[in-house]
């Protein structure tokens, strides 16, 4: 008998996904386990297995299509087999998901939830766990998703949906903080008021020549998450110089031995790192998240390291990160990396982050202003480190003109929860850890 392929389910709050190629046509020989197809979800990118060894014997849900978890996608049998009629993509038990799967947004929006029913259904999963994006739109404008008209799969509430939704006035203006205080005029607050959307401006002229093409599922959700963490956090940033000219000649002194010991290679992120999981225990409203009125201080520090892909930005997490030393830190590094680009994650090492560090100067740049990863506070910057002269002091007071290793990095964080001079003892954290540490080397 043929054998149903499944779509799996790739997260308890993912209930549909897209399709986005076929490694294998109607015809060929699939090889238990071999990758079957690719799918994407609005958290995750995977290239999927086959669950049996056989024959394609049909597609049932081609390129770009988006179908609820538990469709049946394919059909595997013996060579020469018939493949049964039937709906072409009826739901079937959700399948478990599989190990290998690669985050497809760098910036996870934030998740609070939303006050709808709890329903377990696939039906009740379509209709009430929407993407990140849109239950952070529900929630800053104070939306209850039940009374949003849905068009999704069914009736699953999309992102046009929310728009369309609070283009129409159906939006409930969120209270500033203060304003039912008497005194918050003082400080300047009034109640919030719906604002309607921004007439679209033509991306291009009639006449003019372009060229078009449909934006990849990757594509639009960076693009939906990084306009929800600009509506959602106010940015501020801050950038330190720090002389790297310690860390460039540990790393120099103890580059072999440290790969003979930890089998890894060390660059200078792994340093960077550790200064940060000291900068962020010193700091912790750095290392927290905003929960409507509360703060939530994240006990534990994950390290999110933004991953630059082919095909777009994933960001890894590196859990617990304090608790490693500098060999731990670079293999732990070094693997998310590697399995990134190779589809290779598991689906709980792209979320949980309390913190991200992204690396923009491996491509040159003097420092970056990167947008924060929903839902932390906070996003650190890391420049090219570049040979400069600058005035040093020496042991008796003299200064003189040296060459030194300098790099320049930037924080951006939330100014709801993070100040200006909170964010600054922060970065002189990591400033005088990277300029005087040993990190366990010597």
């Amino acid at each position: 008998m043929a054998f149903d392929v499944v779509m799996p389910q790739m997260g308890e709050s993912i209930a549909e996904a897209t399709i986005l190629k076929w490694h294998k046509q109607p015809g060929d020989a699939v090889a238990k386990d071999e990758t079957l197809y690719e799918i994407s979800t609005d958290k995750v990118d995977a290239e999927i297995p086959a669950p049996a060894a056989g024959t394609l014997l049909e597609i049932l849900v081609e390129v770009n299509k988006t179908v609820p978890v538990g469709s049946v996608v394919a059909r595997i049998g013996a060579a020469g087999e018939k493949a049964a009629g039937g709906s072409s993509a009826a739901p079937a038990p959700a399948a478990a998901a599989p190990a290998s799967v690669a985050a497809s947004a760098p910036l996870a929006a934030s998740t609070h939830p939303m006050a709808v029913e709890d329903d377990n259904s696939l039906e009740g999963r379509l209709k009430s766990k929407s993407s990140p994006l849109v239950r952070e739109m529900a929630k800053q404008h104070g939306v209850d998703l039940k009374q949003v008209q849905g068009t999704g799969i069914s009736g699953r509430v999309t992102k046009t949906d929310m728009e369309t939704y609070l283009a129409k006035g159906g939006a409930i203006a969120p209270v500033l903080a203060g304003a039912h205080d008497p005194s918050a005029s003082t400080m300047g607050l009034t109640p919030a008021i719906s604002v309607p959307p921004a007439p679209s401006v033509p991306a291009f002229a009639p006449g003019e020549r372009v060229k078009v093409e449909a934006m990849t599922r990757m594509r639009k959700i960076i693009a939906d998450n990084m306009v929800a963490s600009k509506r959602v956090s106010p940015h501020v940033y801050t950038v330190f110089e720090i002389d790297m000219t310690n860390v460039a000649r540990l790393r120099t002194r103890h580059k072999k031995a440290f790969e003979e010991q930890f089998g890894t290679k060390l660059s200078f992120m792994p340093f960077i790192m550790m200064a940060a999981c000291k900068a962020l225990r010193a700091y912790p409203a750095v290392n927290a998240s905003v929960d409507g009125d509360n703060i939530v201080y994240k006990q534990d520090i994950n390290l999110g390291i933004a991953v630059s892909l082919d095909w777009g930005l994933i960001v890894p997490v590196l859990k617990g990160a304090d608790m490693m030393n500098l060999g731990g830190l670079a293999r732990g590094l070094n693997d998310l990396a590697e399995r990134a680009r190779s589809k290779k994650l598991k689906p709980d090492e792209t979320s949980g982050s309390t913190f991200t560090i992204t690396n923009p100067g491996v491509y040159g740049d003097t420092f970056g202003l990167p947008i924060i990863n929903q839902p932390n506070v906070a996003i650190q910057g890391v420049g090219n480190i570049v040979k400069r002269p600058v005035v040093v002091t020496g042991p008796d007071g003299t200064d003189f003109i040296a060459i030194r290793q300098i790099m320049f990095s930037s924080l951006g964080f939330d100014h709801r929860l993070v100040d200006g001079a909170t964010a600054d003892l922060f970065m002189s954290v990591i400033k005088k850890e990277i300029e005087t540490s040993t990190f366990g080397l010597e």
